[in-house]
């Protein structure tokens, strides 16, 4: 399949190189979700593109994720099964390739974060709008070094001091990219619980609404309490959902367990949680009123 057969509507692949905006977890996927379709358009099952670079259908569904880099060996394989003969056009492939294999900076914290959860920092950092729904903490893009120390300390209660350290150091690096050039849109919504549970006691606590206020100031940050009244938050369950300005890249949603994660692309599925998260936000607190009620949190005495 030459360059000049390539669907109308596809960029190009070198279209997506040098472009800040695009790490290597979102080149990632767009090389795979390519690749999948190359597959799809020749009718060539996972099991027989998995035989050609001598792995299996499950490495061939990891890289048509973007779960996984791939090897330049195994993309070669791959783009010859897929009758990609132009130079030039596999040249784009194996460009684009070596730019998504780039390690993004989280990767020097592989020693204390799981590989799901670098999936998400590496999708958070591509995101152009990242919406939430938070039932028991404050998003980690919006909590104080204090805070962290005290909710981080909850979920790893083993962990010896320093990887607590560079735990906390990783959810305050993430929030830089609230104040980067074409920093992402930032929708929260929490549950009412979430302010009211006084991680790491009143001091700590009272800091973290403050800082909340703070950082409601910005642009790009809007937040919504869910009062305790609103039945939409039936969910019951944390809820991120990201999106591209890349248009070839479908949204995201991941929801986050104890030791996993999940992540679901289908589009019946961002439907549903697109719907849920639309329900919340029309039921909660608007903006202005979800300042005012943090305002009357803290004007009101610790609780004992």
């Amino acid at each position: 399949m030459s360059a000049m057969m390539r669907p109308s509507g596809e960029p190009p692949l070198r279209s997506y190189l040098d472009q800040p905006q695009n790490g290597p977890t979102a080149l990632r996927i767009v090389l795979g979700a390519r690749l999948r379709k190359l597959r799809q358009e020749l009718h060539i099952s996972r099991p027989d593109a998995g035989e050609a670079i001598r792995g299996s259908h499950a490495k061939i569904s990891r890289l048509e994720l973007g779960q996984v880099a791939s090897k330049e060996r195994d993309l070669a394989d791959l783009l010859t099964l897929y009758k990609i003969v132009d130079p030039a056009e596999r040249a784009d492939f194996f460009a684009l390739a070596r730019q998504a294999n780039a390690p993004g900076w989280w990767h020097q914290y592989s020693d204390v974060i799981e590989d799901f959860f670098e999936l998400h920092i590496g999708l958070e950092e591509a995101a152009s709008l990242i919406r939430t729904y938070e039932v028991q903490f404050l998003p980690g893009l919006l909590q104080t070094e204090q805070y962290a120390y005290a909710v981080t300390g909850l979920g790893y209660p083993d962990s010896r001091p320093q990887q607590l350290d560079r735990l906390v150091e990783v959810r305050m690096r993430r929030q830089k990219l609230l104040d980067r050039p074409e920093a992402p849109i930032l929708w929260a919504v929490l549950d009412e619980a979430v302010l009211r549970r006084s991680f790491g006691g009143p001091d700590v606590m009272r800091a973290q609404l403050e800082h909340l206020l703070q950082v409601m100031e910005k642009p790009n940050v809007t937040v919504q309490v869910a009062p305790f009244s609103v039945s939409a938050a039936a969910a019951g369950t944390p809820i991120t959902i990201l999106r591209f300005s890349e248009p070839t890249l479908p949204d995201k949603v991941y929801l986050e367990q104890l030791t996993s994660a999940v992540y679901l692309d289908k589009e019946s599925e961002i439907d549903q949680y697109s719907l849920i998260m639309a329900r919340l936000g029309a039921a909660a607190h608007t903006p202005e009123a979800s300042r005012a009620f943090i305002e009357k949190l803290l004007a009101e005495p610790p609780a004992c």
